[in-house]
């Protein structure tokens, strides 16, 4: 299938599952990971104490909940500190650990946003970089279809690579 570049909400995607890029506890916060909180209700939150956080660079699953999204696959990325503390390789093992478990619960479509690119510091355009590569690596081998979602003016980064923006998935 193919990758996909759009801009939007999120929450309001109608995907097999949506990236959440989440804090260590997994209990919400601010910027995409409260919007998907609130958007799908108190069984996340139930869901996500009961998983006991995450690593940053690993990635757990949940349900939907009042989601358009059957799944969420929640990722903690990395701070940014400059660049010189692992974070790239931090941030690239986000992306594959969300696409393994694509892959392990056989989802067919997933949307995420750009992990660490918001009040994780991380540059928005080498995040957007890393979330290219690593969806393109993915779908060589696997058959699917993945969104990456830019909020407000981060479109413009999909312009000034060179990538045409498409229709959200509602």
């Amino acid at each position: 299938m193919a990758r996909h570049v759009c801009t939007g909400d999120i929450t309001q995607c109608r995907v097999d599952a949506i990236i959440n890029a989440a804090k260590n506890s997994l209990l919400g916060g601010g910027g995409v990971d409260g919007a998907i909180h609130r958007a799908a209700g108190d069984g996340l939150l139930a869901e996500c104490r009961a998983l006991g956080g995450c690593e940053t660079g690993k990635a757990k699953i949940t349900r939907g909940y009042d989601l358009k999204a059957k799944y969420v696959i929640h990722t903690v990325g990395p701070i940014w500190h400059g660049g010189g503390f692992g974070e790239e390789e931090l941030l690239r093992s986000c992306y594959r650990s969300c696409f393994e478990l694509v892959k392990r619960y056989g989802l067919k479509s997933v949307a995420t946003p750009l992990v660490s690119a918001g009040v994780y510091g991380y540059p928005k355009k080498e995040a957007y970089r890393i979330a290219t590569q690593e969806a393109d690596a993915f779908l060589r081998g696997y058959d699917a279809e993945i969104y990456i979602v830019l909020y407000g003016g981060n479109a413009l980064i999909a312009d000034e690579c060179g990538d045409e923006l498409t229709d959200l998935p509602i």
